[in-house]
């Protein structure tokens, strides 16, 4: 019997005021805490009579170290950067600038360089990263200043007071698979603050419950996601230059799926691999890891890859909705910042720099209501106006029709995006309308039994060890570890959707579109279609796909106990 990770009821928990709380340290969240130190220090030496402290300003991380749930491919435009450190690269830990582009269209065995590289994936003046290790030079910057970073603790809960957001609990230690309180039990803090900042990436759980109770996303698009998987490879030197960068559409994809795939050189020899897969395909039986081995299979890239050996392994979902999908972000008590928020250029395929200025323009924001004693939504509003009146809005006008513009195909999509490009952002109408992702997705009765022109992205991988390989021999490369004594957090709210309709309507496709192997069906004779749903929660890399892609909406991914999940060093 399945038993998931809920609130423990009647538990005394110690309470701790705050002034600002940030629930993740991504570089929404380090960016924020950053920024926000870098205002009050100035002040603070300009007003000598009316000082404020950091003292209690903190930021939640629910990995065990900075940075080590941070996933991306990575190209840092360094526009923000820039406004937030000044001549931050001579410290950061930057892999290369980019000098060279290439975008090709990819066939099951040929391919066509694109003559001129589109405006959207030109990236000379950006920088190859890891950003893993960016984000964690970013954190040592916040904690040289004398805010804390709370790692190892997830934001589990956020507390309220009637329509105001009063601060955030976090996870209870030491709870068993049973969900009782074991030996070694320590219950989580409320951290009683005057703003909350939600920083917690793509499909963030208090995030999503901020959203549904105030419904926030009222008159938006609905959000829509991609999955991305990559590898990191040693490549034999000379192979790809340290700042090169090559961009695909095409082969293994159809035309009825959206996404494309990176390769970025960074030093060392270390290459940067990866697909992103939309999150909206029809076929419930396709599976974006091995949409990544398919891809590794072609000549072009095959030939790149002879002699490498792939080192790391990892996946995130991002927000491709652009603005038309974001929700409100600001409001009594709160504030919603970067992937959270859905400020990611998918055109581009970049949102670091737009998380990173959505963070400071929150600190922004926040100070001022500090200084005002004013923590309502009136004044944390001005948030929205910040943002509506910043360069990240001209940013994602431009592109806010462009994933909406593929909703009927590649093809389409593209006579879309040319015409966009034309008509700053407009296309046909100023706003395209879409549908969840999800809603896509196609019973099985209403496809090929073979899989028709998809059959080579159907089902699980293989892999032959070497160029290609299967989920569980990727996951390893992940680091994944979490505590297996605790409940389930991939919290599914009816399994009998799964062990009779689901396995009958779509295959049970949570099998597919996790890229960890957290979702099985195994035999069981007591149940109508002789599978019942089976959970390996310590395997999840915490990329939301489940939460995001499940067809039913029935499951919820909640944080596990802190401290579990992958270690994307290097990544």
């Amino acid at each position: 019997m399945l038993i998931f990770r809920k609130p423990l009821p009647n538990i005394e928990r110690p309470k701790m005021p705050a002034d600002v709380v940030i629930v993740g340290g991504g570089p929404a969240g380090m960016a924020c805490a950053l920024r926000l130190s870098q205002i009050i220090d100035q002040h603070n030496l300009e007003s000598p009579d009316a000082q404020f402290s950091k003292e209690n300003i903190y930021v939640l991380e629910k990995a065990r170290e900075i940075g080590q749930h941070c996933l991306s491919g990575a190209l840092l435009d360094p526009r923000s950067m820039r406004e937030l450190l000044p001549g931050f690269e001579k410290e950061a830990p930057i892999e290369a600038e980019v000098t060279k582009e290439a975008v090709y269209f990819l066939t099951e065995r040929g391919k066509l360089k694109f003559p001129i590289t589109p405006p959207p994936l030109r990236d000379h003046g950006n920088y190859v990263i890891s950003l893993n290790r960016f984000v964690k030079w970013l954190g040592s910057k916040v904690e040289e200043t004398g805010i804390t970073v709370f790692t190892g603790f997830a934001g589990s809960e956020l507390l309220f007071d009637g329509e105001r957001v009063t601060g955030v609990r976090t996870d209870d230690k030491g709870v068993d698979k049973q969900n009782q309180p074991k030996s070694n039990f320590e219950p989580g803090y409320d951290l009683q603050a005057k703003i909350v900042i939600l920083a917690e990436g793509t499909r963030g759980s208090l995030t999503k419950q901020l959203i549904a109770k105030f419904d926030l996303a009222k008159n938006c698009n609905p959000q829509t996601y991609g999955q991305g998987i990559k590898e990191l490879w040693e490549v034999p030197a000379d192979r790809i230059a340290a700042g090169e960068v090559i961009y695909s559409m095409g082969w293994p994809l159809t035309s009825s799926e959206y996404g494309g795939a990176w390769i970025y050189g960074g030093k060392n020899n270390v290459v940067s691999l990866g697909f992103v897969t939309g999150l909206d395909y029809p076929d419930p039986r396709l599976d974006p890891q091995r949409v990544l081995q398919q891809f590794k299979r072609h000549p072009f890239i095959s030939r790149l890859l002879d002699g490498a050996k792939m080192i790391r392994y990892g996946a995130k979902s991002l927000p491709y909705g652009g603005w038309w999908s974001i929700p409100r972000v600001a409001g009594d008590g709160w504030m919603i910042v970067g992937d959270s928020a859905g400020f990611l250029n998918s055109q581009r395929l970049k949102g670091i720099h737009l998380a990173i200025k959505s963070g400071m323009l929150a600190a922004e924001t926040a100070f001022e209501a500090m200084k005002s004693n004013d923590f309502s939504a009136m004044a944390l509003g001005n948030f929205q106006k910040r943002v509506e009146s910043s360069w990240i809005k001209d940013e994602l006008w431009n592109v806010r029709n462009f994933h909406q513009g593929f909703e009927h195909g590649f093809w389409t999509g593209m006579f879309h995006a040319g015409l966009q490009q034309f008509t700053g952002g407009r296309g046909l109408r100023n706003r395209y309308p879409s549908r969840s992702g999800y809603q896509r997705m196609r019973k099985l009765a209403e496809l090929p039994a073979d899989g028709g022109a998809e059959a080579h992205l159907l089902g699980s991988a293989k892999g032959d060890g070497k160029l290609t390989f299967d989920k569980l021999t990727d996951l390893y490369h992940s680091g994944t570890r979490h505590e297996e004594d605790q409940p389930a957090h991939l919290v599914i709210h009816d399994t009998d959707v799964c062990n009779v309709r689901c396995i009958k309507e779509f295959g049970s496709p949570c099998q597919n579109f996790c890229p960890a192997n957290v979702y099985e069906m195994v035999d069981d004779t007591s149940q109508p279609n002789g599978k019942s749903i089976s959970l390996n929660p310590s395997n999840c890399v915490h990329c939301k796909a489940c939460d995001i892609q499940d067809p039913y909406q029935i499951i919820t991914w909640v944080p596990p106990e802190g401290g579990g999940g992958p270690n994307y060093e290097g990544m």
